[in-house]
């Protein structure tokens, strides 16, 4: 069997060139993370789009009238956020591009104000790169923000230098995130070798990273920085 290297990029696209846009504009402080999305058609796309930050039926109306929605439908309303079932239908062109031209998967994907960022799952590096051909092409903004691979093992996947992973590796085995803890800072750092303030700088730079990569999507070029 042949192996591949899967590479995964955190991609971000103007909101008025991709879809909700109008959603987005019509509402402020909305905010949209996909839970799920499928292409189910060759020029539509069905996502499961969790919804929050506006009143739910202003939500509702918008989505309604939204131009690149069809078959709106609720699936949950927890007050503070709801998730919608829906059909995308329009300015979904490199979403489909990576899910059926490329067998890409979207990992995550969130829209708020003007931008949309997307974490996607190529099949290797080739992949992303016809796809950011196809969009400059196309004249779709395509900005790549950042390249990793799944050889990259943690530090890859979760934005994390050397040492962080390190450090947290450590912290955690030795009983630092224990109640009550079994390990100070203090004696981390004399078996890391650093200093009390260095251990401390890289254990909040690295729970930073880890939040943004494995729970929040990458904020734009500062998902792009890895700090010892």
């Amino acid at each position: 069997m042949d192996r591949v290297t899967g590479t995964i990029s955190e991609i971000e696209i103007p909101a008025d060139e991709f879809a909700l846009q109008q959603t987005l504009a019509a509402i402020d402080d909305v905010a949209f993370e996909i839970e799920r999305v499928v292409a189910h058609e060759p020029d539509r796309v069905m996502p499961f789009v969790w919804v929050s930050g506006a009143d739910g039926d202003a939500i509702a109306s918008a989505l309604e009238s939204d131009p690149s929605v069809e078959n709106l439908q609720l699936l949950a309303d927890l007050g503070d956020e709801r998730l919608y079932r829906m059909d995308w239908v329009d300015k979904i062109q490199t979403l489909i591009r990576i899910l059926v031209d490329e067998e890409g998967t979207i990992l995550a994907a969130s829209g708020s104000e003007d931008r949309w960022t997307l974490r996607a799952l190529f099949p290797d590096r080739g992949a992303l790169s016809q796809t950011h051909d196809f969009c400059r092409d196309a004249g779709i903004s395509f900005d790549v923000r950042r390249v990793y691979h799944l050889d990259d093992g943690r530090e890859g996947r979760f934005g994390l230098t050397e040492e962080q992973q390190e450090a947290l590796t450590r912290a955690f085995e030795g009983g630092y995130y224990d109640v009550p803890r079994r390990r100070s800072l203090t004696e981390l750092a004399g078996e890391l070798g650093v200093s009390h303030q260095a251990l401390s700088e890289r254990l909040r730079r690295g729970h930073g990273n880890l939040i943004q990569n494995a729970i929040v999507i990458g904020d734009g070029a500062e998902g792009e920085k890895k700090r010892a």
